[in-house]
């Protein structure tokens, strides 16, 4: 035992010594596919786009019956990939119509669920529904997600800005794929 113990002073670096190095691969491998099934593949559905010129700006009707808290930063981050700045506003609190050009709604559902090979109950964005109106009101286009359209329910764990990526995509130019 005192000769491997010396032999191993010289190495450099980090090991892992267990007595069931099965069990560890196996706790590697469960988290890989944890990981995999929460990046599985979402898409929007329901879209319904009026060739509209793209909103340079917007302003997010704030949706206090959702309780999902990365919910509007997802949406904002989203909303400045496709380069469109975007405010937030309580419901019925209405800036004039050059502060908000377009308005974004959006309505959503959370439901609860053990993710896999977890024991703990975590919230997840299940179903989000986003339309984009005029300042007169007038519909633009509006596009959906639900979580039961995704692939073997894959995409259920994914994160909310993965889930509201392809909606805010399809809301802005129309095309879900």
């Amino acid at each position: 035992m005192l000769v491997l113990g010396v032999g191993a002073l010289p190495l450099s670096g980090c090991s892992l010594l267990s007595p069931m190095p099965s069990i560890e691969l196996a706790k590697a491998t469960a988290g890989m596919a944890t990981m995999a099934i929460g990046q599985g593949p979402v898409r929007a559905t329901q879209t319904v786009f009026h060739d509209a010129a793209l909103p340079e700006r917007v302003c997010i009707e704030y949706n206090r019956a959702l309780a999902l808290p990365e919910f509007v930063p997802a949406l904002i981050a989203e909303l400045r990939d496709h380069e469109v700045q975007a405010r937030v506003f309580e419901a019925g609190v209405r800036p004039g119509d050059e502060a908000c050009p377009a308005w974004v709604h959006y309505q959503g559902l959370q439901q609860w669920d053990k993710p896999p090979l977890s024991d703990q109950v975590r919230p997840y964005l299940a179903q989000a529904t986003l339309s984009l109106h005029d300042a007169g009101g007038r519909l633009m286009a509006a596009s959906s997600y639900r979580s039961d359209d995704a692939t073997l329910g894959m995409g259920k764990w994914a994160s909310t800005r993965n889930k509201l990526a392809p909606v805010v995509r399809a809301l802005l130019t129309g095309f879900e794929g």
